[in-house]
């Protein structure tokens, strides 16, 4: 039986990963934060929390993680702990930078030092790409970083330091450079979460309006599930890469919107406002990824368009909602 640590694994992107490897035969140790601890209801919700072991680390102590790698003898790591909010890291950009690169730092030098035959995972994210001119639409693996926030700077830095400890020391690391990817178990201050639970909480007449910021942006939005299993794929190689991870389409967050307010039947001007204080200090207009690389080389799909994405959003939204209600 294979071993796992998933970092983060309270986290959306966690609580799916935990649950494939799950189903494919491996021991799965979670790694959380403390404050992280009340987040478990995404385990209880796919109904892993007896299946997972969930201890507490704190991945900037450098002896505490030493201490995590002896007592568990993992076979892979996938590190998906950070400060994930664009928005929070320009409210506290110092403890995002510090945490999203120090539990880097950490985790590759205890492989290093403890067993390099551990297989590494690093979460690396489109943010990391930044200004992008739309000449370089869609983005590849190639296309060098620009980061513009705090957010997306840590995250280039540890994805240098992942590859750093691949060149250097002959370790297997990969990273897979995610877009956003949505689902019920996303973090409420995410986007594409606060609409489509807004939307719903509207329609059953819960609430009277959702407020929204900069609607111009588009995006390329995913579905999580199916990203878990690139990360996955990654791991099973033969030769450690990185790999953009993405739909490969674009859409606005007007057209978003409208999608979400149209499949519930509601009028979107009846209820949309925006709000400057939702504006960012800067914005990315527009950014899109090429997955053909992902597709090529690790057979990992994916096929979903945009209406069927929002459609399973909205339905795994209500079955949430219904599952949450029932626990009251």
């Amino acid at each position: 039986m294979k071993k796992a640590i998933i970092t983060g694994i309270t986290g959306q992107d966690g609580a799916y990963l935990a649950q494939l490897l799950i189903q494919k035969g491996y021991k799965v140790i979670g790694l959380s934060r403390q404050n992280d601890l009340q987040s478990a209801y995404r385990l209880v919700y796919l109904g892993i929390d007896q299946q997972v072991e969930v201890t507490q680390v704190d991945l900037t102590n450098p002896r505490a993680v030493m201490d995590c790698l002896e007592a568990y003898h993992p076979d892979e790591i996938y590190n998906l702990a950070a400060q994930s909010s664009v928005g929070q890291s320009f409210k506290f950009p110092q403890e995002t930078f510090s945490f999203n690169t120090l539990s880097v730092m950490n985790l590759l030098e205890g492989i290093r030092q403890f067993d390099k035959n551990i297989r590494f995972y690093q979460a690396s994210s489109s943010e990391m790409f930044g200004s992008v001119s739309l000449k370089n639409l869609p983005i590849r693996e190639s296309l060098l970083f620009h980061p513009v926030s705090p957010y997306g700077i840590s995250k280039a830095s540890a994805h240098w330091l992942t590859v750093n400890y691949r060149e250097a020391y002959g370790l297997f690391t990969a990273c897979g450079i995610l877009f956003n990817h949505e689902s019920s178990l996303r973090g409420e201050n995410f986007v594409v979460k606060k609409i489509i639970n807004t939307a719903i909480r509207i329609k059953n007449g819960e609430v009277k309006e959702l407020n929204v910021g900069n609607l111009a942006i588009s995006r390329d939005w995913g579905y999580a599930p199916k990203y878990v299993e690139a990360m996955w794929l990654m791991l099973q190689q033969n030769i450690p890469a990185d790999y953009v991870i993405c739909s490969g389409q674009v859409t606005s967050l007007l057209e978003l919107i409208n999608q979400v307010f149209n499949k519930l039947d509601l009028d979107l001007r009846s209820y949309v406002r925006l709000d400057p204080q939702l504006l960012r200090s800067l914005d990315l207009a527009i950014i899109y990824g090429d997955n053909s690389k992902a597709k090529q080389e690790l057979g990992w799909e994916y096929e979903m368009d945009i209406s069927y994405l929002i459609s399973r959003l909205i339905q795994d939204e209500e079955d949430l909602i219904k599952w949450k209600t029932s626990k009251i």
